[in-house]
């Protein structure tokens, strides 16, 4: 009498597959590891700047028009150069956070509507490796960006700075990262680039208001000041007040870089927690 027995067959680790349970059920483990892989996260990194490399709108959009609106700033105070030295330092810093809120929510809602994070995410692959991968591909066009638009400000349009220069680009690349990483988060809870854009005025438009950029943040409401001062733009703007004024890194800096940076760790870890593999 011959017998049968149960396939042993392993499945192979990391595949995606997992092993079957009791009811004959096949679990994912690939795509819900928590551990961070750096070849995968290099390889999702150089995904995204190929594709961007064939998107030169977006790469405009990112590099080019901080440095236009910088240009045009200067030259609509022109006959008061000290009004472009008081607000040109903070929107060095503004300018890259809206610009790649923007770009990376969109791209991002884009791999999900078209079924490229489903895909990906079928792989062995897992969340923080696709946020991580994203950040580091984006972090890297922030670079450039703020590299330029400092430069421009600073040695072209002739921005009065006490402080070094390189404090400043430290800045300017933070706020770039967080606009990032909140791109990258609210893009899990839009369906369409449209909503895409709506998240915009709901998530950056208050804290440009309540930033300190048209007036200081002492001087509002106080329900407004406490607002402000839990919100990540705030500090952004504080710390290039402090290269503005202050020709040595003080306290006061080195806390509002530090927030700025915490701010953009936590939502991205926000991020990778939220993202969805494909739009209801």
């Amino acid at each position: 009498m011959s017998t049968t027995t149960p396939s042993t067959t392993p499945t192979k680790a990391g595949t995606g597959t997992g092993a079957t349970d009791g009811t004959g059920r096949t679990g994912r483990t690939g795509s819900t590891t928590a551990r961070v892989s750096a070849a995968r996260t290099l390889a999702t990194a150089a995904r995204v700047l190929r594709q961007l490399r064939h998107d030169p709108r977006s790469i405009a959009l990112m590099i080019l028009v901080p440095c236009v609106m910088l240009f045009l700033l200067r030259h609509v105070f022109d006959g008061s150069p000290r009004t472009f030295d008081a607000i040109g330092a903070s929107l060095l810093g503004i300018f890259p956070l809206i610009t790649m809120f923007l770009v990376t929510s969109i791209a991002t809602l884009r791999e999900r509507t078209s079924g490229t994070l489903e895909r990906l995410l079928a792989m062995p692959l897992g969340k923080a490796d696709l946020i991580t991968g994203y950040a580091l591909a984006f972090g890297l066009l922030a670079i450039v960006q703020s590299a330029l638009a400092t430069g421009l400000a600073v040695w072209a349009l002739g921005l009065d700075v006490v402080g070094s220069t390189w404090l400043l680009l430290l800045v300017a690349l933070l706020d770039a990262l967080l606009g990032t990483a909140l791109g990258l988060f609210v893009s899990a809870f839009a369906s369409s680039e449209f909503q895409a854009v709506q998240f915009m005025l709901a998530v950056i438009f208050p804290q440009l208001l309540l930033c300190g950029l048209f007036t200081p943040r002492p001087n509002m409401q106080p329900v407004l000041e406490a607002i402000s001062n839990v919100l990540p733009m705030s500090y952004a703007v504080d710390g290039m007040d402090e290269v503005l004024r202050h020709p040595d890194i003080t306290g006061d800096f080195v806390r509002d870089v530090l927030i700025v940076a915490g701010c953009a760790v936590l939502v991205l870890a926000l991020g990778a927690a939220t993202l969805r593999r494909r739009t209801a």
